[in-house]
């Protein structure tokens, strides 16, 4: 097997994102504060409620998730910034709903000193191409793979629930001039479409050539998944601005749902099984916002039976808030005919995400073997054990095996399962 295969290449558009995921991660906490502010002082308390249930929720689930691959890992750290800390110490900090930025200042250490490494020295002159990929670079893919899963989990956890919280204040109201509710549906839905291609980029590194993939194929992917999260959260949206009690009956009853099929699938992503179990149940709520890859194997049919439950609902939803709409209309004025057109949109806007979709798996989706995913075949293959009398005659004739890439095992299962 080819060298190319168990490399990791950290492109400047990968340190790109890393720069812009920790201000925008903090520009996301600030609107938070904003928000909790602005519902506190209009006695919306309600909606603080349910603000608060979402950003407490989410930072636990992030934390107990960045806690037990800290665990799973032995606690080995790979930066100077993660090893600072003893592990009570750490465990503190994972307490003080701390521990991800932790997470967060590693990968932005590794970051810039891979950046570093690739400057030529003046004495040497260029490097060559071995030298311009050393064990930091490495070291710093296999981070970022941690960090854009905590992504996701945040996202789905906090950012898209949000998402359809603030729609559904503006259904309510009728207003959309309130300028925080217009800075945070932008900024989430910076936030999502930042998530998903950070997290299609790292599903990309396990490939043997990474460096022949168009960014076509990242962009079509980005703005597939945007299309049909935007299309479920305003579906969502629009049920609960009519009946906002039975929205959280809509989840729980979705949520078992989905937590069913995700148990069924018998996923294999934790090293433990209370850890698999709260990954199955991660799975759940983030399949109630979109589509997300959890085997490996075939999923056609589990993609098109997901896809047709999740269409399905969103006819529902729109059918009762249109239904709402006209026989307990709000205060606002709005004409039938706009009603259903709207709902029709909805339903459309989704059925144009699943032919993107088609377009993306038909033209731009690899379709590989287990063993071609990078960080399976060095681990995979079998070892000639030498005879006694052959030791030193091997080690003189064989050169030094190159050193193991440092290869995220977690990461690796989500690509076998979008990839294989």
């Amino acid at each position: 097997m080819s060298d190319t295969q168990g490399e990791s290449k950290y492109s400047c558009w990968d340190f790109l994102i890393t720069c812009v995921g920790l201000p925008l991660f903090l520009t996301d906490i600030g609107l938070d504060i904003w928000a909790a502010v602005i519902f506190y002082q209009e006695k919306a308390y309600a909606c603080l409620g349910v603000l608060l249930l979402l950003l407490v929720g989410s930072t636990l689930l992030a934390q107990a998730y960045s806690w037990l691959w800290y665990s799973y890992d032995q606690f080995k750290m790979k930066t100077k910034v993660e090893g600072l800390p003893t592990q009570r110490q750490l465990m503190v900090l994972h307490v003080c709903q701390l521990g991800v930025y932790v997470r967060h200042a590693g990968v932005l250490e590794m970051a810039v000193q891979s950046m570093y490494n690739r400057l030529p020295d003046p004495e040497k002159g260029a490097l060559t191409p071995g030298e311009q990929k050393p064990k930091t670079e490495d070291i710093t893919v296999s981070l970022t793979h941690d960090l854009s899963m905590l992504r996701i989990i945040e996202t789905f956890s906090e950012s898209a629930p949000q998402l359809t919280l603030m729609l559904t204040i503006i259904l309510q109201t009728g207003d959309v001039t309130i300028k925080i509710f217009k800075i945070h549906i932008s900024t989430f839905t910076s936030s999502i479409a930042f998530t998903v291609t950070a997290y299609h980029r790292s599903l990309r590194s396990f490939l043997p050539d990474k460096e022949k993939q168009q960014i076509t194929s990242s962009v079509i992917y980005f703005i597939w998944n945007l299309v049909l999260i935007s299309s479920r959260l305003t579906a969502l949206a629009l049920f609960a601005s009519v009946l906002p009690c039975f929205i959280f009956t809509h989840f729980i009853c979705s949520w078992l749902v989905l937590f069913f099929f995700a148990w069924r699938s018998k996923t294999e992503f934790m090293e433990s099984p209370c850890g698999e179990w709260l990954y199955r149940a991660t799975v759940g709520l983030i399949w109630y916002f979109n589509w997300f890859s959890v085997v490996e194997g075939k999923t056609r049919y589990r993609t098109a039976l997901y896809h047709g439950y999740i269409l399905t609902d969103i006819c529902i939803l729109c059918a009762v808030w249109c239904w709402k709409m006209s026989t307990d209309p709000p205060d606002f004025v709005i004409e039938p005919m706009h009603t259903l057109i709207t709902a029709a949109c909805v339903v459309a806007v989704y059925v144009l995400g699943l032919i993107l979709k088609a377009i993306y798996y038909k033209l731009f989706h690899p379709n590989l073997d287990k063993n071609k995913i990078k960080g399976t075949s060095r681990e995979q293959q079998p070892v000639n054990e030498p005879n006694v009398g052959d030791e030193l005659d091997a080690a003189k004739a064989t050169p030094s095996p190159p050193p193991q890439p440092c290869c995220n095992k977690r990461m690796r299962k989500l690509a076998e399962s979008f990839y294989c």
